[in-house]
C-alpha cells in the first residue's frame, strides 16, 4: 500500500424511484478512512448486522496487526527476542505467510522487516518532527547501513511446518505489516460478507479496494485509478471490478528534497536504500486485496523495467506508470490481464 489511492468513480444511479437505496458505511481506522458500499441488503440482514461485521473485523486487525498498538500481538511478538518458535494468532501467521510468498516471488522487493529501513532514511512511524537523514549520510557510511541490515530480511523470519508458530532467526527482528494490513481487513470484511449472501458491495480501506457483483447504477462496479501528480487529484485511467481487489503504490506524495536530491519513500530491501527509478505509481489487480497490496509494493521497489518482466511471468495484472526523463509527463506499461479489466476515460 503506498500513499497513491484508487479512487472510487461509481456514480450511483438507479432505473426507477421505488429501488431500494444502497446502504453506505464510513468511518475512520488504521490510521486512514474506509467507505464501503452495498447495493443491496439479504433478505434478513440490516444495516446495523454489517456495521458490526465491519467494527468486529477492524477491532481483531487492530489487535493483532497494529504497530501502533504496543499491546498489539505483533508489537509484543516485536519486543520479543526470543530465537525460539512463538505461538501467534492466524491473523498474525496468514498475513506472514502472504508476505513470505510475495517475498519469494519478487526476490525479496517486498518484505515486511524492512521498517528499520525505513526509519534510518527518515520515513515510516515515528518520525514526527524529526530531521530527515541526508542521503550522503548512509551512502557514505556503509558500515552503518550494514549494521541495520543485520536485523532485517524476510530469510530470517522463519514459518515452522507448525502452522500456529513463526520464528526469528535474528534476535531484533521486526515486523511490520502496516503495507498489507489494510488489504487483508478489506478481505475479510468481503469475506465476512459473502458469508451472509452479501453479493453486490465495494469495500475500500486507505485505498484499497475490492468489489463484486454489481454497483447501484446496475453494472459492474468501475474506479479510477490516480493520476500520479502531486497535489492534484484527478483519474487516470479506469478499471472494471467484480470478484477482484485493486491496488497502487506510489512515491509522489511521500518522498523529500535533501540538498536538491530527491529522497524516495519507497526502500528497496534488497539495498537498504531508496529506489533511484523514474516509476511514479503501480496498480494491481488481484482477487485478494492483501495479495494486490504487496504486489504493488514489490513492483514500485523494482522498477518499470523489472517490474514489468516480473508482472509477465507472474501473469500479475499491473499498470506501471513512469515519469519521463524530462519530467513533465508519464509513460505506461501494462500486462494483458490490466488490459482486460481497463475501461475508457469517460
Amino acid at each position: 500500500m503506498g500513499l497513491a489511492r484508487i479512487l472510487p468513480s461509481v456514480v450511483l444511479l438507479w432505473a426507477c424511484a421505488c429501488a431500494p437505496a444502497p446502504q453506505q458505511f464510513d468511518g475512520h481506522t488504521m490510521g486512514t478512512t474506509y467507505s464501503i458500499t452495498v447495493t443491496r441488503l439479504p433478505e434478513g440482514i440490516g444495516h446495523d448486522a454489517l456495521q458490526a461485521v465491519i467494527d468486529g473485523v477492524l477491532l481483531d486487525v487492530n489487535r493483532h496487526l497494529s504497530t501502533y498498538d504496543s499491546k498489539s500481538e505483533i508489537s509484543a511478538f516485536n519486543a520479543s527476542r526470543s530465537t525460539d518458535a512463538i505461538v501467534v494468532s492466524p491473523q498474525l501467521r496468514t498475513v506472514v505467510a502472504i508476505a513470505a510468498e510475495v517475498s519469494a516471488a519478487s526476490g525479496g522487493a517486498f518484505d515486511i522487516t524492512v521498517g528499520p529501513l525505513v526509519r534510518a532514511w527518515g520515513f515510516g512511524s515515528g518520525q514526527g518532527a524529526a530531521s530527515p537523514v541526508a542521503p550522503s549520510a548512509l551512502d557514505t557510511a556503509p558500515a552503518a547501513l550494514d549494521r541495520i541490515r543485520e536485523r532485517t530480511g524476510y530469510q530470517k523470519l522463519e514459518l515452522p511446518a507448525d502452522v500456529h508458530t513463526l520464528r526469528k532467526a535474528a534476535p531484533a527482528l521486526e515486523l511490520d505489516v502496516n503495507g498489507i494490513a489494510p488489504g487483508y481487513a478489506v478481505d475479510l470484511i468481503a469475506e465476512r460478507f459473502e458469508a451472509l449472501g452479501v453479493r453486490d458491495y465495494l469495500v475500500e480501506l486507505g485505498g484499497e479496494l475490492r468489489a463484486r457483483g454489481r454497483s447501484p447504477a446496475g453494472r459492474p462496479w468501475r474506479v479510477a485509478v490516480e493520476a500520479p501528480l502531486r497535489g492534484e487529484r484527478k483519474p487516470y485511467t479506469v478499471v472494471e471490478l467484480d470478484g477482484m481487489s485493486a491496488s497502487t503504490s506510489g512515491d509522489y506524495r511521500d518522498f523529500r528534497m535533501v540538498g536538491g536530491k530527491r529522497v524516495s519513500h519507497t526502500i528497496d530491501p534488497r539495498t537498504g536504500a531508496p529506489v533511484t527509478h523514474r516509476l511514479a505509481s503501480v496498480c494491481v489487480l488481484h482477487p485478494s486485496a492483501a495479495r494486490a497490496d504487496a504486489w504493488a509494493t514489490a513492483l514500485m521497489v523494482l522498477g518499470p523495467q523489472e517490474g514489468l518482466a516480473l508482472a509477465r511471468r507472474s501473469g500479475v495484472a499491473a499498470l506501471l506508470i513512469e515519469r519521463d526523463a524530462a519530467g513533465g509527463g508519464f509513460a505506461e506499461r501494462s500486462t494483458p490481464e490490466f488490459e482486460r479489466l481497463r475501461r475508457p476515460l469517460d
